[in-house]
């Protein structure tokens, strides 16, 4: 299988052409960024296909992070392989950034579970902890900075993301310390393309998990009295 991978969620705008067949990334860039990823994608995803040495329709699939994570940054990266996919007449699959953060943790030491914590603003965090043998311990969600330590805690678990650093930074003096803690701006690219490789595609939609409401309401105040 050849397949194209996107993730523009959160701080980063990436994108990968990996080969199941060689185990190898034929090509992949990443930029780090909070804002931009609209104008970086497409010239990304072009300079990509062609270091890859592919054309679209040599492509078996496209994967792209769902979140949670940047509203904005969501609808480019989905928008983009959605239009890409439906371009070239190819499957396509979405993994969370949840899921995307632990595999590296998980394929490194099977024997420690992995707590993601992807900061929410608020002193909140968007929450999940997988097993050491890579089961989600419960559904994603939206949780307080404490209540996350007091699940990781719980588990034993690393704990890896935006959030990362909330985490430990509000840790109790008295509870035994985390085995890691790695602050990361966004899941490695090459693993978005490793489980959208192993994705199922009937149970991985390319659909947006936002987990919470945006923060940007419109503003009673300023809205401009109708005609009659």
């Amino acid at each position: 299988m050849r397949l194209l991978a996107i993730d523009t969620a959160l701080e980063a705008c990436s994108v990968a052409v990996f080969d199941t067949a060689s185990e190898q990334m034929l090509a992949r860039e990443s930029a780090g960024m909070v804002r931009g990823h609209a104008e970086a994608l497409m010239p990304m995803v072009a300079r990509v296909m062609h270091d890859s040495g592919l054309a679209f329709a040599d492509l078996n699939r496209v994967a792209v992070t769902v979140g949670p994570g940047s509203f904005t940054g969501l609808r480019v990266g989905i928008a983009a392989a959605r239009g890409l996919a439906l371009a070239a007449d190819r499957p396509i699959v979405g993994l969370t950034t949840l899921a995307a953060y632990a595999a590296p943790l998980l394929a490194d030491d099977d024997a420690i579970p992995v707590t993601v914590a992807i900061d929410a603003r608020h002193a909140h965090v968007y929450l999940q902890t997988f097993t050491a043998a890579g089961q989600p311990v419960a559904e994603p969600r939206v949780a307080p900075v404490h209540d996350a330590i007091d699940e990781a805690i719980a588990n034993g678990a690393r704990i890896i993301g935006t959030g990362a650093n909330l985490l430990a930074a509000a840790w109790p003096s008295d509870a035994p310390p985390p085995a890691q803690v790695l602050q990361r701006p966004a899941p490695e690219i090459n693993w978005v393309a490793r489980l959208g490789a192993a994705a199922t595609e009937n149970t991985a939609p390319p659909r947006p998990l936002y987990l919470r409401a945006p923060d940007a309401r419109p503003q009673d105040a300023a809205r401009l009295p109708r005609r009659p």
